[in-house]
């Protein structure tokens, strides 16, 4: 895949697509054609995803209206109550919010909201954006089921400008209102195979769904670009020993929701997948490459030496990538996650400023050859070299972060 051909896909894909929205459903068509055009076997999978039309949402304090937008599946209502600005959420803190709302300077994850419940808080908001930008987006935030379990209070995002002067004011007492309608909608997988000699699989994935402010270039249609890379360059000289298995997973940014539903939905085939290779956001003009193995240390040594003997840089190591080789893990298939991470002051992601500009074609290249040689080597070996088990450090790491176990402060 040439740059022009880079850039073209970075281009058609730049806009807003979303979980469960028409806009994602383009996308995934978009994808799902290129990879019938290199000559892939390709379908698109469905699965089942909660939707929120959020109708009015509104936050009062001390008389003035801010500018907010509701939670989505947060449930409908209205609440007043004494503010709560609440900058730790060590149990002494969390005794003060009964009867109030909250004004956090986190996300709301499940440990975190059932804290809040528990403790007897009736709302919350929380804020995205900096305090020095001259934008004032709101990022359109979700309660997700996993985290609510059934139990809904009333949530609003703001900006951050906003919620400094919400704490500077001292005001007392605020007001939240969310109405909207809930229902169920899908979201879709677009799965591309290209048959090996042995019945076993390699996964490669990469998510192509937006947050609501992002058009996503980087996190991740960069991924998506890595794995299309991939396919044409292993096609060629296919069969592989291993075959191999492309899923552009939608839903990744509500909670890897795409990666959740493809090990459920082929949990049979589970022990024929020697390895999970995902891409999530690659090919920016500044930044280090990465991966994070959640799989025996013996993956770090090989990627290690892999690249050195390249001259390729590299950081890897062991654990749990935010992303969607971790419910690969957590069903026991060795995982790595590849990434070149930039500095947040030169590529940000979730807002505004995620679009092509901050994308080198020929660096998306480089870094898409480096892993087509990579999944080459683990697709012709005699014997996938990685050991299919998951380390207890990574067991650990993976019940922390699928909210199984409180992670240790």
């Amino acid at each position: 895949m040439n740059t022009k051909e880079i850039r073209q896909i970075l281009k058609d894909t730049d806009f807003i697509h979303t979980s469960g929205t028409a806009e994602e459903m383009r996308v995934a068509e978009y994808l799902a054609e290129k990879c019938r055009v290199l000559g892939a076997e390709t379908r698109l999978e469905a699965f089942d995803v909660e939707m929120a039309d959020v109708h009015h949402a509104a936050l009062l304090a001390g008389g003035k209206e801010i500018p907010c937008k509701g939670y989505k599946c947060c449930g409908s209502g209205s609440v007043t109550a004494p503010l709560c600005y609440l900058p730790n959420t060590d149990p002494a803190s969390l005794t003060a919010v009964r009867g109030k709302i909250v004004l956090l300077d986190t996300g709301v994850g499940y440990f975190l909201y059932q804290d809040l419940l528990a403790n007897g808080a009736v709302g919350f908001i929380t804020y995205t954006g900096n305090v020095h930008f001259r934008d004032n987006d709101i990022d359109h935030k979700e309660l997700r089921s996993y985290v609510s379990m059934g139990k809904k209070i009333p949530g609003v995002n703001i900006n951050a400008k906003d919620a400094f002067r919400l704490v500077k004011s001292g005001v007392k007492e605020v007001s939240i209102t969310v109405e909207q309608t809930e229902s169920a909608g899908q979201s879709h997988n677009v799965i591309a195979e290209i048959p090996g000699k042995t019945d076993e699989w390699i996964v490669l994935s990469a998510h192509y769904d937006t947050t609501p402010l992002s058009h996503g270039s980087y996190d991740n249609m960069s991924g998506c670009v890595g794995l299309l890379h991939i396919l044409e360059k292993l096609i060629v000289n296919a069969p592989h020993r291993y075959g191999l298995r492309f899923v552009f997973c939608g839903s990744e940014e509500r909670g890897l929701l795409g990666s959740k539903a493809y090990v459920k939905q082929h949990e049979a085939e589970l022990e024929k997948m020697a390895l999970n290779i995902n891409l999530d956001m690659i090919g920016t003009y500044m930044g280090k490459f990465i991966a994070c193995c959640s799989a025996e240390e013996g993956l770090v040594t090989f990627i290690r030496y892999f690249a050195a003997q390249r001259g390729w840089g590299i950081a890897p190591k062991t654990g749990v990538y935010s992303s969607d080789s971790t419910p690969f893990a957590d069903r026991g298939v060795p995982a790595v996650s590849f990434a070149r991470i930039a500095p947040p002051s030169q590529a940000a992601i979730h807002t505004r400023y995620d679009t092509m500009d901050v994308l080198s074609p020929e660096r998306l290249r480089d870094d898409a050859d480096f892993l087509a040689d990579f999944t080459a080597a683990m697709a012709d070996a005699a014997k996938c070299p990685v050991k299919r088990e998951i380390p207890e450090k990574v067991k650990t790491e993976l019940d922390e972060y699928l909210n199984r176990k409180r992670k240790e402060q």
